[in-house]
């Protein structure tokens, strides 16, 4: 039986049609993740964190926002295209291991499911709208979950954006 969490939980409570997977306990990046689970790497989506700072005014300038990119598995953020997407002029790419200080999460366990009362604003990339259904971290190592993207649109208030060019 997969594992439960609080992702399942919330997806259980919301009555949200998934199906959780139970992968190696290791950090497997999306192309292993598909491999794994014998599906194609297009329906195989990453959460990536990214650091925006605030323009504008004395009181708000310099503070650092974060947002969650959830782009293809064989795709790479294009940092130009998702600074113009929200309306920055630039935006960072944290490491690693700063990614897991902001989310609280491994990597490879990040997820927006698990990230929702957290205040982070979520983009999916607009490549996921050709997809009934897309595979993501279930909020910790060797869990993902498949869920239908409108439900994961609906959950975390994301918008779609083009903010990611093939890569790896």
């Amino acid at each position: 039986m997969p594992l439960a969490n609080n992702v399942t939980r919330l997806l259980d409570a919301r009555k949200v049609a998934y199906t959780a997977f139970e992968t190696p306990s290791e950090k497997l990046g999306a192309v292993e993740t598909a491999q794994f689970l014998n599906v194609p790497i297009e329906i195989v989506y990453k959460t990536v964190v990214i650091t925006r700072v605030q323009q504008g005014n004395r009181s708000s300038a310099g503070r650092k926002k974060f947002l969650l990119a959830v782009i293809p598995g064989n795709h790479v953020v294009d940092l130009k295209l998702l600074a113009n997407e929200i309306g920055e002029k630039k935006v960072h790419l944290p490491t690693e291991k700063e990614a897991e200080q902001i989310t609280g999460l491994q990597a490879g366990g990040i997820s927006p499911l698990a990230l929702i009362k957290k205040g982070f604003q979520v983009i999916v990339d607009e490549s996921a709208r050709s997809h009934r259904s897309i595979h993501i971290s279930g909020g910790q190592r060797s869990l993902n979950i498949l869920l239908p993207v409108d439900d994961l649109i609906g959950l975390t208030q994301a918008r779609f954006g083009r903010i990611s060019v093939p890569g790896n």
